[in-house]
């Protein structure tokens, strides 16, 4: 079957639209984090891979961070493992870390990582307790309810929390011309293994790298006002006013909360992305119009990427 032949003059075009978002972010460094419908859907996995190549190409160094909750929740099930959850979080006791560490740090990290070399790059896959980058703690989980005089503090068993990014390991790798791809698996002082939530680490790994931006795919549009309308660039204490408005609440808020502690840390954006588009990465970074909500504290002109 015949290609569609594509008129020249728009191919000229769009690299013409690119070429200043190209010079303007080469020898800067873009975490993403990649998850949701990205990871899943064949053409949206190749797009993705593709999109890693190609910022490697023009002088961009992408870091993926991943999740894979969806992949723990089926090997978990075949194994006849009961999944339990404590305010969106799985308990994690010791042999449910030994599926996570299966899943994360090898089936899914491998395949991302084979899927970039494919299209080109040249991926390493990593975890936190490689190079002993992600230095974690347990997370501690409150819960309270109102005949309660005080919070219960709740053991989900090995989930944890950011307490330090080591960066030295992903900024050789990056300067030898590799995308680093990390699973979200810390390890505390005592050398015990953390599942931690792929946002937060996406998170702390720009702010640690002192990124240009930090892309966090999602299987919604972007943040969405009351009317339903994506909103698009807003500054820090734009968004402390919709989370205190309660305009950005349930599932969005943590992702949210995750984007401004990034900006307010130092990372020049955060961009809240359609994964569920084809190329969203390079259409965020490369064109006036993105696919997504932007958060930043620097000043943009109307076209900023």
């Amino acid at each position: 079957m015949t290609e569609p032949t594509r008129d020249p003059r728009l191919v000229v075009e769009v690299l013409s639209e690119a070429l200043p978002y190209i010079q303007r972010f080469s020898g800067k460094t873009v975490v993403v984090k990649y998850g949701g419908n990205a990871m899943t859907e064949d053409t949206l996995i190749d797009s993705f891979a593709r999109d890693m190549v190609l910022m490697k190409e023009v002088g961009i160094n992408p870091v993926v961070v991943h999740g894979g909750g969806p992949q723990i929740g089926e090997l978990l099930k075949k194994l006849n493992i009961e999944s339990r959850f404590v305010n969106g979080m799985r308990v994690t006791d010791a042999e449910t870390m030994d599926v996570v560490e299966m899943v994360l740090g090898g089936l899914v990290n491998k395949g991302i990582v084979n899927l970039i070399n494919q299209s080109g790059g040249k991926a390493i896959g990593l975890t936190g307790k490689d190079g002993a980058q992600i230095r974690a703690r347990q997370l501690k989980v409150e819960h309270q309810s109102p005949e309660m005089t005080a919070p219960e503090i709740i053991d989900i068993g090995h989930v944890g929390e950011v307490e330090h990014i080591s960066t030295e390991l992903i900024e050789m790798l990056a300067a030898r011309d590799f995308i680093p791809v990390i699973a979200p698996i810390g390890v505390d002082a005592k050398g015990h293994s953390y599942n931690i939530n792929a946002d937060l680490v996406a998170g702390k790994v720009a702010e640690a790298l002192d990124a240009e931006k930090l892309m966090l795919l999602t299987n919604v549009a972007g943040l969405m006002n009351g009317e339903g309308k994506v909103l698009t660039g807003l500054t820090t204490g734009q968004v402390d006013a919709l989370i205190a408005d309660g305009t950005i609440h349930g599932g969005m808020l943590p992702k949210i909360r995750c984007a401004l502690e990034a900006v307010k840390g130092g990372v020049a954006s955060a961009h809240i992305i359609d994964g569920r588009v084809p190329h969203a990465t390079l259409l965020e970074i490369f064109t006036n119009a993105g696919v997504g909500t932007l958060i930043t504290d620097l000043p943009q002109s109307p076209d900023a990427g």
